[in-house]
């Protein structure tokens, strides 16, 4: 599931049709999150799979924010953790779902942060 893909249409669909709404007086959503929710339903399935794409998706945020923030490139952080500039690509795509632990730490320690992880209670629906 593209999330971002997904997201991009409903927000392009959203601004297309808030014009011709608010004419017509009609309350609108212009969050794509809040669509996804209400396309998801009462479907548990759905509403895990789109948290798990949110959690992919924020992963690869906060290794591009963490490596931006550092002011280095792709590449330079490849070198400095030992690998290639492709793998710190393929870990900023919010599309990726390989997230190591291990490689989070590499990428945490070269850029002088840490890495929590936290296991919570599942949203009530």
């Amino acid at each position: 599931m593209d999330i971002y893909r997904n997201i991009a249409i409903l927000e392009v669909l959203t601004r297309t049709t808030k014009t011709s709404q608010r004419k017509r007086g009609k309350r609108h959503t212009t969050s794509a999150t809040a669509i996804l929710g209400r396309v998801a339903g009462r479907s548990a399935k759905m509403h895990g799979l789109l948290e798990r794409e949110r959690l992919n998706a924020a992963v690869a945020r906060q290794i591009y924010e963490a490596r931006t923030s550092r002011n280095l490139s792709q590449t330079q952080l490849a070198e400095l953790i030992g690998t290639k500039q492709s793998v710190i690509a393929r870990l900023e795509d919010a599309d990726y779902q390989g997230h190591s632990l291990t490689m989070l730490r590499r990428i945490a320690d070269a850029l002088g942060y840490e890495v929590e992880v936290r296991f919570i209670e599942p949203a009530m629906a």
